[in-house]
């Protein structure tokens, strides 16, 4: 359609413009730094705002922080208590507080409180730290240094302040100690009273010579009322953190061209990993967002982030993965009643309020990537009847077109998705094709796979015959039967290996209709966008072979979400939640460049197949110590001569070495 054509070419073109003004920092607020991390260098272009959350396995803090008009520091910290349990014990059950708390305002500097603090620097790396200068009267100059982070397995977030005298008088520093305690109200926790511990560590008097400095801490812990306090060693913790964050950046490490992709996958991994708490249900990993703690979803937790787990190798998350499984198998019954959406207040109630949303597919098609990449055969045989009965759940639920029939979807009734969506079916579609790998595996009987097999073609053509339609100009797909406007779920069946109306649906997704400065709305004509799917599409145009384009979407995203406005990490959604920092969105983002731009497709314990997508413009790229399918091997890709050059190697041997054509398919076993 020529009007369709022209529209995108000048849409493309807009955003090549768009792009190309953010690289050369026209607009970025943040710049990436030496070490990995990112940088607010202040300049005039104040006030600004923003927020973050961190977390650690017993606390999380989203830290509402910014400068204002005269260049002073604004913090707000919103502390949550995943394992602090309120009374009604519901999905949102987390004790939460916030402390607006200057520490600053209670140090004395020459007998005077320190005031007109000039902010210089705002930086990230998993930690938040910013340096300030204060203007002292007869040549006296102090910078301070804040560092900001969540204790990595205490209930308790964690401040370090650094002051340094780089003027050229000596400098009287008074810092007094503190210890604050609120008891919260006995009958609003499922375990009584809370109590809540705000402490500086100061009790300091000292002359503060020209060059030198000194230190001191505060911190916000929550504690059962039967617990004793913690004696805190700042720098024990400051070390815990950074030594997890290196964690995060030492494996599954990205190298390309360009530095955006490579710090943004790398910022993705510590968001992903992070939010997971240890309750007495175990490791949950939670999406955050001051609501969704101690609580896991077939979408977040089981669609989402577990499959990506295995290749980072972080043993908690594998361990949270697993553990999510085990509480969805604890629903299974013979009655083939649905399995709840979410498992919540530290696994001991659960959540459907949405009614089916297709939660089976989710929890079959994680399960199963899950089990495949993780390569443990012990862990995949428990998962087995998991995925069976969710397969045989689906199978149960197809309607008379063949397709699978839900209440919902995980939007959960936010907009209409019908009584059949295209969603769920092609998530069935998928765990159907990864229980034919993995029943090989495991020995299951032959017939059992020949059926799963046949299973998975007949829906692929089901999908097809019940989805694909005319909607807004483009053959791509309705979303549910009656559906006439576009949505961004078409996305899903390119990220399942459903290609037959790729053109169409790539068409659909970058056409105006669609696609905004902030990613994908979820339906044309709305204002509503969740990056859920804006990442989902971008892993499927890569996977089905349209590498620029999605090469180009992918770096003005990327560019956006980590040195924009709002940073480092990918958002939910807005309105709705105000972008929070949900823990599962980094996770999708980390998957755009295993399974789209490397395109690696698990096919066994020790197996998986390769399509990697080299953009036109870069020599190389490569992916290190990927911590998947039993093994820690590295994948690097050039350009030789017109084709692609592709090795494989683990513990300094070479496992393959071979030069393929742009879009060949490789299958790879590893030792």
């Amino acid at each position: 359609m020529p009007n369709m054509k022209i529209e995108y070419l000048l849409f493309c073109f807009l955003l090549f413009l768009s792009v190309r003004s953010l690289e050369c920092n026209a607009e970025n607020r943040w710049s990436i730094d030496a070490n990995g991390g990112i940088s607010w260098i202040i300049d005039q272009r104040l006030p600004h705002s923003d927020h973050i959350e961190m977390s650690g396995l017993k606390i999380s803090a989203v830290l509402r922080y910014g400068i204002d008009a005269n260049g002073s520091f604004l913090l707000n910290r919103s502390l949550v208590w995943p394992t602090l349990r309120t009374i009604p014990n519901n999905t949102h059950a987390s004790l939460m507080r916030r402390f607006g708390w200057n520490v600053i305002d209670m140090i004395s500097v020459n007998a005077l409180s320190l005031a007109n603090e000039k902010v210089k620097k705002i930086s990230l790396r998993g930690i938040l730290s910013t340096q300030s200068e204060f203007d002292l009267s007869r040549k006296g100059k102090l910078e301070l240094t804040r560092i900001l982070f969540p204790s990595v397995s205490n209930p308790m977030f964690c401040e370090k302040y650094v002051l340094k005298n780089v003027g050229e008088s000596v400098l009287s520093i008074e810092i007094p100690s503190s210890h604050s305690i609120v008891m919260t109200a006995e009958d609003e926790g499922v375990d009584g009273s809370y109590k809540l511990v705000s402490i500086i560590n100061g009790q300091t008097a000292k002359q503060l010579k020209p060059g030198e400095e000194l230190s001191f801490s505060a911190t916000f812990a929550g504690y059962k009322n039967t617990e004793s306090e913690i004696k805190v060693d700042i720098d024990q913790e400051l070390k815990a953190r950074q030594d997890l964050i290196t964690d995060f950046w030492s494996n599954l490490i990205l190298e390309t061209p360009d530095s955006v992709l490579n710090t943004m996958f790398a910022f993705a991994k510590i968001r992903g990993a992070e939010s997971i708490y240890d309750t007495k249900g175990g490791l949950l990993h939670g999406p955050g967002g001051e609501s969704y703690y101690a609580a896991i979803w077939a979408n977040d937790q089981a669609e989402y982030i577990n499959p990506f787990f295995p290749y980072l190798g972080y043993t908690v998350g594998n361990q949270s993965a697993l553990n999510a499984y085990r509480h969805f198998a604890r629903y299974i019954n013979p009655e083939y009643t649905k399995l709840p959406s979410s498992i919540i207040a530290e696994g001991t109630d659960t959540w459907g309020g949405a009614g089916d949303r297709g939660d089976a597919a989710m929890v079959a098609y994680g399960a199963a990537r899950y089990a495949l990449a993780r390569g443990d055969k012990a862990e995949a045989e428990e998962l087995w009847g998991l995925i069976e009965w969710c397969l045989e759940y689906c199978k149960r639920k197809l309607n008379e077109e063949g397709v699978v029939t839900s209440d919902s979807d995980e939007l959960e009734n936010r907009f209409p998705s019908g009584n059949a969506n295209l969603c769920t079916s092609s998530l069935y579609y998928d765990a159907l094709c990864s229980a034919v790998f993995l029943g090989k595996e495991l020995g299951k009987p032959a017939s059992q796979i020949v059926n799963y097999k046949k299973e998975s073609v007949i829906l692929r053509q089901n999908i097809d015959k019940y989805f694909g339609a005319q909607v807004e100009g483009f053959n791509t797909y309705r979303y549910y039967k009656g559906n006439d406007v576009l949505r961004s779920w078409i996305c899903i069946p390119l990220t399942v290996g459903i290609y037959e109306r790729k053109g169409a649906t790539i068409d659909a997704l970058f056409s105006s209709r669609l696609w905004t400065e902030n990613g994908l709305l979820t339906q044309a004509g709305s204002e509503t966008f969740w990056d859920r799917s804006t990442l989902y599409a971008l892993r499927g145009v890569y996977a089905c072979g349209e590498t620029e384009k999605a090469t180009d979407y992918l770096e003005y995203y990327s560019t956006q979400r980590l040195l924009g406005e709002h940073v480092p990490y990918a958002i939910e959604a807005w309105p709705e939640g105000n972008q929070r920092h949900l823990s599962a969105e980094s996770g999708l983002y980390c998957r755009i460049i295993t399974e789209g731009l490397f395109g690696i497709r698990p096919t066994g314990l020790r197996s998986f197949t390769m399509t990697p997508r080299l953009p036109k413009d870069w020599d190389h790229m490569n992916l290190r110590r990927i911590r998947a399918f039993g093994n820690i091997f590295d994948v690097e890709i050039n350009r030789i001569n017109g084709k692609i050059g592709l090795k494989i190697s683990s513990n300094n041997k070479t496992i393959l070495n071979r030069k393929i054509r742009e879009g060949q398919t490789l299958t790879v076993n590893l030792p």
